[in-house]
């Protein structure tokens, strides 16, 4: 599979991957608004890991844009260098191992981290996204985004 991310947009109809693919170049051009737009009115975002005092569902395109509104403001992501994304024997939903670098803003200290994520394309938008990443990692000082701006 190939791992590069595009820089353009894709075309439509896009697949699941082409859309994920789109999705994290949004992130790393740090354009939250643009990488809330992917998501379906009725999208739901899911943490099963997520600490205490952090969500575990946000339900709705609005809940995620707020969810992510201050994400830039913590976490300089500066590659997904180790992106695999798998097919499922549903057509609509992927599967995807990746690694998320960068900084945090506040302190400058590194941020590595691993997610497995399972998302699901409705009509071209993100409906679900299940994702799976370290919580033990939110511990560092300026990784909590969810709280506002620094």
């Amino acid at each position: 599979m190939d791992w590069r991310i595009p820089v353009s947009a894709p075309t439509s109809p896009a697949s699941p991957a082409e859309l994920y693919r789109h999705s994290l170049r949004l992130l790393l051009d740090k354009d939250i608004p643009a990488w809330v737009d992917l998501w379906a009115e009725d999208g739901l975002m899911e943490f099963p890991f997520a600490p205490e005092g952090w969500p575990r569902r946000l339900a709705g395109k609005e809940a995620v844009a707020a969810y992510m509104r201050h994400y830039p403001d913590h976490i300089d992501l500066r590659d997904f260098p180790d992106l695999r994304i798998h097919e499922t024997t549903d057509p609509e939903t992927i599967v995807v191992e990746m690694r998320g670098v960068g900084r945090l803003v506040e302190t400058g200290a590194p941020y590595d981290m691993t997610y497995i994520a399972v998302v699901t394309v409705r009509d071209g938008r993100i409906a679900g996204y299940r994702d799976y990443w370290n919580p033990l990692a939110v511990l560092d000082p300026g990784a909590d985004f969810t709280r506002g701006e620094r």
